[in-house]
């Protein structure tokens, strides 16, 4: 990708992204992960602790925003002008490939191709990083922010890769979903984070993004230990224990880290109305940016 074209997708606000490592995360990571997460609150329970998972902190893993307005659930074809019809259709069917080769060829010389590049990426790490399926293919949920270009730096994003996340595990938990894919990535990550970094004090933890902090070698190391240990024994109460040092805690993290627990939480099932998720997601969004405002 060209100079010019990295520029653009640092001021789209994805260029932590550029640090995600090729990297394949073994399933039993991934299984491990979902079964550790207590839908419904929100929180993975572990064996260094229980964290709170909120849109700031996969914001913070990923770089990306997590303030101010969700995206639309759905796109209906029926209310769209003839332009965003005609974009609709332009990208029916594309694959994670097509996108890819498109990134490469297409031209940044005119603000038409520079708006048509910025929708192809914003599909291309949908597909690939925040919001990948199962389904090598544009999917509905890859939709909606396309349509909203002119907002698209102030929308939501961590809320928006939280909520595929919420919505993915409880489709495995309710058995809808044979497989947990690659959508955890940034969940992944915000456990070894947390896991490694919970004793420190606030001048030594690592700035965001916290996937800069990570290479490919690491991440390979700590999921083979992961492996070996099962996610530190998450399903022993026994060893849970923590120390109180999540009190010396970066300003933007104190809100959070004090919701971190290291005692296990009760179990919740897992069938819960899709509307109640996105409002408890967007009151946890609220609920941090006034932190920040204080």
């Amino acid at each position: 990708m060209s100079e010019e074209k990295k520029t653009i997708v640092r001021d789209l606000g994805f260029g932590g992204l550029m640090h995600i490592p090729p990297l394949r995360v073994h399933h039993q990571i991934l299984r491990e992960l979902a079964n550790s997460f207590k839908l419904g609150e929100n929180r993975l329970e572990t064996g260094y602790g229980s964290f709170k998972v909120t849109p700031k902190r996969i914001g913070a893993v990923l770089g990306i925003n997590a303030s101010g307005d969700l995206f639309p659930q759905k796109v209906n074809y029926k209310d769209l002008s003839e332009d965003d019809k005609q974009i609709f259709r332009r990208f029916q069917g594309k694959t994670l490939k097509n996108l890819t080769n498109e990134i490469m060829v297409i031209g940044v010389d005119n603000e038409q191709d520079r708006l048509m590049f910025k929708r192809i990426f914003i599909f291309y790490i949908q597909m690939a990083f925040l919001l990948p399926t199962t389904i090598n293919k544009i999917s509905p949920v890859h939709l909606a922010p396309i349509f909203n270009m002119d907002t698209i730096t102030e929308r939501n994003w961590g809320a928006h890769v939280l909520n595929f996340i919420i919505k993915g595990i409880t489709d495995y938990s309710l058995k809808k979903k044979k497989a947990i894919d690659s959508f955890l990535f940034a969940l992944m990550i915000v456990y070894f984070h947390l896991s490694k970094n919970k004793d420190k004090k606030r001048a030594e933890r690592p700035p965001e993004p916290w996937i800069a902090n990570w290479t490919r070698e690491q991440l390979v190391e700590r999921m083979r230990a992961e492996m070996k240990e099962h996610m530190a024994s998450s399903t022993s109460s026994s060893e849970t224990e923590t120390t109180d040092s999540d009190n010396s805690t970066s300003e933007s993290e104190t809100e959070e880290d004090s919701e971190d627990s290291p005692r296990k939480q009760p179990s919740q099932k897992a069938k819960k109305m899709e509307s109640k998720k996105r409002k408890k997601i967007q009151e946890d969004s609220d609920s941090e940016s006034e932190s920040s405002d204080e």
